[in-house]
């Protein structure tokens, strides 16, 4: 089989299984909306900055909860039955694109029940969501890397954190200051710098990703 069929068969396995089992999505999206909730009944309403900071702290939790997981339910007598079937670039690119299918998933939930429950103006709605869409990528491809490597480690819950915070933590700061253009009702040309470098970012994971997962999936 070639490189696309086999990712198109991994990725439809993922799906079946999770929709097999739909505790961890079911779980992920109460936590979203919970937390959503439990936000408002604590501020009622707060300033635009904050409103900001914290939607992207929702996020960012929500994406550890849903993608940490990603090598941890494969044992080892499903790797090696992999192994033998698939190519290592066909298993970390179907894991990337199906955590960037769940977070796009989990973001426009979490999207639309924060601006209807936690209301606040939004200048330009359409980049605000454009935001959420990049920043939902970027989270999928970076923790699905670092999840891959953590996993070889015998799923180190510290080293995921460490190897993820220098990556995740200017993609954050470049995620705020593209979504405070969209709240601040800028130009969207005023903003063509921030998406730079968040598509800049997604490009150079994925290549590390895929130099870097056939020496790890060796061990």
């Amino acid at each position: 089989m070639d490189l696309f069929k086999q990712v198109t068969l991994l990725i439809r396995k993922e799906i079946t299984l999770e929709w097999r089992s739909k505790y961890a999505l079911n779980g992920i999206l109460l936590y979203v909306v919970s937390t959503v909730f439990v936000c408002y009944q604590a501020f009622k309403s707060v300033h635009p900055v904050i409103w900001n900071a914290l939607f992207w702290i929702i996020m960012l939790f929500a994406s550890i909860n849903a993608i940490s997981k990603s090598f941890v339910q494969e044992n080892r007598g499903r790797q090696l039955y992999y192994y033998t079937l698939v190519s290592p670039k066909a298993v970390i690119l179907s894991k990337i694109i199906y955590n960037v299918l769940l977070m796009l998933l989990l973001s426009a939930v979490a999207f639309f029940a924060y601006n209807i429950i936690f209301k606040n103006e939004l200048g330009d709605p359409t980049l605000y969501f454009f935001a959420v869409v990049l920043g939902s990528m970027s989270f999928a491809t970076v923790f699905t890397m670092v999840s891959s490597i953590s996993a070889k480690a015998g799923n180190n819950g510290t080293l995921m954190a460490i190897l993820s915070f220098p990556v995740i933590i200017p993609v954050l700061i470049v995620l705020i200051k593209l979504s405070k253009n969209a709240m601040d009702g800028l130009d969207s040309s005023v903003s063509y710098d921030e998406i730079g470098v968040l598509v800049a970012i997604n490009l150079i994971v994925v290549t590390v990703s895929l130099l870097l997962f056939p020496y790890i999936w060796r061990d």
